[in-house]
C-alpha cells in the first residue's frame, strides 16, 4: 500500500482509506463489522474515517480495533448531535471529541474534522477556536475540515486548518483546478470523498438520492458512459480521484470485502492514462458546485 504525506501534518496516509459509515447500524452484524474492519487493516489500509453521524460506527470501530490502534490512524467528524448541547457552539466541538475518545477507545484522535459547518459559524470562530483548543489539549494531531465550496475556500484561506476533506471524483472535479493548488500551497492534506460518485452509472434511472441525482445528471451530460467501458467504470473513476494532483487519500465505504479487495486491484493499476485524464476533465461544467 503506498502511503503518502498528509500534507504538513507530518502523518502519512494510505492511497486508499476505509470510509466506516456502512458499518452504522443492526444490517451489519458485529461479527460482519468486526471482520471487515480487521481485514481493513490486514490489506494493508491504515486510515480509518468515521463520523458522529454514522450511527454505530465509532462504537463499532473502537470496539473492534482498539487492541490495534497504533496499526491505523483515526479520522472523525464533529460539530453536532451531543445530547443536551446545541449544535455548533464551543462546548459541542469539545464534548463531540471527548465523547469520540470515549467510543473510539483512544487516547487521541489523529483526525478531527468540523463536518460541513455552515460558512457562517467558521466566519464567527467559536468552532473553529473550540477545535484548537482540543488540538492543544492533546486530544487531536490534525484539526480539519469536511466540505466544499465557499466554505472549503474559508477553510483553505484561513489559516486555522490542518487538513481537509471534500468531494472529488469525474462527477465533482470543481476542486481540482479551484482549490487544490491551493491548499498545496498552503501545505494541507486533501482526502477525498466520494470518489467514485456514488457509482450512479449503476442505476437505470436517475436516483432520488440529491447528490446521487445531480451526478447522475453530469455523468449523463458528460457521455462518460461512452468514454469509461461499463467493466472498467469503478476501478477507472477510482484511480482517476487517487490519483489527482493534491490528492493524499481516497476514503471508499463499503460493507463487502469483495469490493474493497476490487478497488486495491484498481488502485494498483496506477494513474489513468494522461490522455483519459484530459478528456474525464474536459467534459466537467466549471459552473457545476461542489456536492456535499
Amino acid at each position: 500500500m503506498e502511503l503518502r504525506d498528509l500534507g504538513r501534518s507530518g502523518l502519512k496516509v494510505s492511497a486508499l482509506g476505509f470510509g466506516a459509515m456502512h458499518i452504522n447500524d443492526a444490517r451489519t452484524s458485529e461479527a460482519e463489522a468486526g471482520g471487515l474492519l480487521n481485514a481493513v487493516l490486514d490489506l494493508g489500509i491504515n486510515l480509518i474515517d468515521t463520523a458522529r453521524g454514522y450511527g454505530l460506527s465509532e462504537e463499532r470501530i473502537g470496539r473492534h480495533l482498539a487492541q490495534r490502534r497504533s496499526e491505523f490512524l483515526l479520522s472523525t467528524k464533529v460539530g453536532y448531535g451531543v445530547e443536551g448541547v446545541p449544535d455548533w457552539t464551543y462546548g459541542c466541538i469539545v464534548q463531540g471529541v471527548e465523547r469520540a475518545l470515549r467510543l473510539l477507545r483512544s487516547e487521541v484522535l489523529d483526525i478531527v474534522h468540523l463536518h460541513s459547518c455552515p460558512l457562517p459559524v467558521l466566519q464567527q470562530g467559536e468552532v473553529v477556536r473550540a477545535l484548537q483548543d482540543c488540538k492543544a489539549a492533546g486530544k487531536l494531531r490534525v484539526a480539519a475540515y469536511s466540505g466544499d465550496n465557499a466554505e472549503l475556500d474559508f477553510a483553505i484561506d484561513g489559516g486555522a486548518f490542518d487538513a481537509l476533506q471534500t468531494s472529488l471524483s469525474v462527477c465533482d472535479q470543481l476542486n481540482l483546478a479551484a482549490r487544490l493548488p491551493r491548499a498545496q500551497a498552503r501545505g494541507l492534506g486533501v482526502i477525498a470523498k466520494r470518489p467514485v460518485a456514488g457509482a450512479v452509472w449503476r442505476h437505470a434511472q436517475r436516483p432520488d438520492d440529491h447528490a446521487e441525482g445531480r451526478y447522475w445528471d453530469r455523468w449523463q451530460a458528460m457521455d462518460l458512459a461512452a468514454l469509461l467501458p461499463a467493466a472498467e467504470r469503478s476501478a477507472l473513476a477510482l484511480r482517476f480521484t487517487v490519483h489527482a494532483p493534491g490528492v493524499a487519500s481516497a476514503i471508499i465505504g463499503t460493507a463487502n470485502l469483495t469490493h474493497l479487495r476490487q478497488n486495491l486491484a484498481a488502485l494498483a493499476q496506477g494513474p489513468l492514462p494522461a490522455e483519459l485524464t484530459e478528456r474525464i476533465r474536459q467534459g466537467f461544467r466549471p459552473d457545476w458546485a461542489g456536492l456535499i
